[in-house]
């Protein structure tokens, strides 16, 4: 069955489609807004779940506000994507109720999971002394070049930065008196991070074991929702649980599943369809978020300006950056709505490349159940425009 494109008519299937609900919906909580969008397209006429990140909060370096922490102590169910990337809910999971049912969705089945990998030829080892120490000369990362389609690269990734102090609480500040959603000050940016998972030295002593800085949680790219598959599975997974919790309202969860699960297959035929055209095309992104898009649908992702988009590159790094831009052809250069605009400008200076703006959260988007279609397409159309119009 072909799914309707507008929202009215989508709708009007749904309701036609659904049986009624049989019982009011436990509490469910969710912990960002891509996961949010799913469990409510189970959900969808029986209840809406809480969602916890919004707007520009980070996931890995969020202060839960009284609100979150009301609804967590009545959730019957959570859902989040695991402790490599929500790290700031591994306190507050501890103190759940014994009864309620926590689904890490990057252990669900059929899920498929990446380990992290370089980026690019300048994975932010820069401006910062130390790091030569420990192995990160910059001249190890050439070998990387053309890491955009080198997908079983093991490297480093956004999240386990919230420790690194002053600057970083300064660049999320920023982000967040910008957007929109400024309601959650931002408390959740900088030392309080401690607070909720005390990773401080013992994030420096793996880092110094390891090389891997910011990977003390682990070693697994935790975007998994840029993935239509992992969309699907992550569906599934999310309809099985809440059957399970709630099962006079199965019925409904079942009929939401089924289409969800078409309408996931609609959005991910529509976006490679249209990325077909541009998909060779190198490109630069702000942070390295997007291996699951990338590798879906066979993109040609080159590099990335940072590792953490909390961490502000030094002048002489983003010089180094323009030369490797010239060098690798790369024709574009995404921002991040979260994050300082002005640096992608400022790598842009002086050479060929386009600019752009992808968004692996969906910062400035209305919640709901259509949010995770609106993200993704609003993704593939940043590419489309940007690279071709590089042609």
């Amino acid at each position: 069955m072909r799914i309707p494109a507008s929202s009215a008519a989508f709708a009007a299937l749904l309701s036609a489609a659904l049986p009624a609900a049989a019982a009011e919906a436990p509490v469910v909580v969710t912990s960002i807004a891509p996961i949010h969008s799913l469990v409510a397209g189970i959900m969808q006429g029986v209840g809406e779940p809480h969602l916890i990140v919004k707007g520009g909060g980070s996931p890995h370096s969020y202060s839960l506000r009284p609100s979150d922490a009301a609804a967590l102590e009545k959730a019957a169910v959570v859902f989040w994507v695991g402790d490599e990337l929500e790290v700031f809910l591994e306190g507050p999971m501890k103190s759940l109720a014994g009864d309620t049912k926590v689904l890490s969705l990057a252990e669900a089945p059929n899920i498929d999971l990446l380990p992290f990998r370089e980026g690019g030829p300048w994975a932010e080892h820069d401006d910062h002394g130390d790091h030569d120490a420990h192995g990160h000369e910059d001249h190890a990362h050439e070998e990387h070049a053309h890491s955009g389609h080198g997908h079983d690269d093991h490297g480093h990734d956004d999240h386990g930065h919230e420790e690194h102090g002053h600057e970083e609480h300064a660049e999320a500040k920023h982000a967040h008196e910008d957007h929109a959603h400024g309601e959650h000050a931002h408390e959740e940016h900088g030392h309080e991070a401690h607070a909720d998972h005390a990773h401080g030295h013992a994030h420096e002593h793996a880092h110094e074991a390891t090389g891997h800085e910011g990977h003390a949680h682990g070693e697994n790219d935790m975007h998994i929702w840029l993935d239509p598959h992992n969309a699907r599975a992550m569906a599934t997974a999310i309809a099985e649980a809440m059957i399970e919790a709630d099962p006079d309202n199965g019925g409904v969860y079942r009929a939401n599943r089924e289409i969800l699960l078409r309408r996931l297959d609609q959005l991910d035929k529509e976006m490679t369809s249209e990325l077909a055209s541009v998909k060779d095309k190198p490109f630069i992104v702000f942070h390295d978020a997007y291996q699951y898009m990338e590798r879906h649908f066979g993109l040609n992702a080159v590099g990335s300006i940072t590792v953490s988009p909390e961490r502000q590159p030094g002048a002489q790094r983003l010089a180094e950056m323009r030369e490797k831009i010239a060098e690798l052809g790369a024709v574009c250069i995404f921002a991040e709505p979260q994050f300082e605009p002005r640096l992608v400008g400022v790598v842009a200076e002086g050479t060929q490349a386009k600019t752009g703006t992808l968004d692996p959260l969906g910062a400035d988007l209305e919640y709901g159940p259509e949010m995770y279609f609106s993200l993704m397409r609003g993704n593939a159309e940043a590419l489309r425009n940007c690279l071709s119009a590089s042609s």
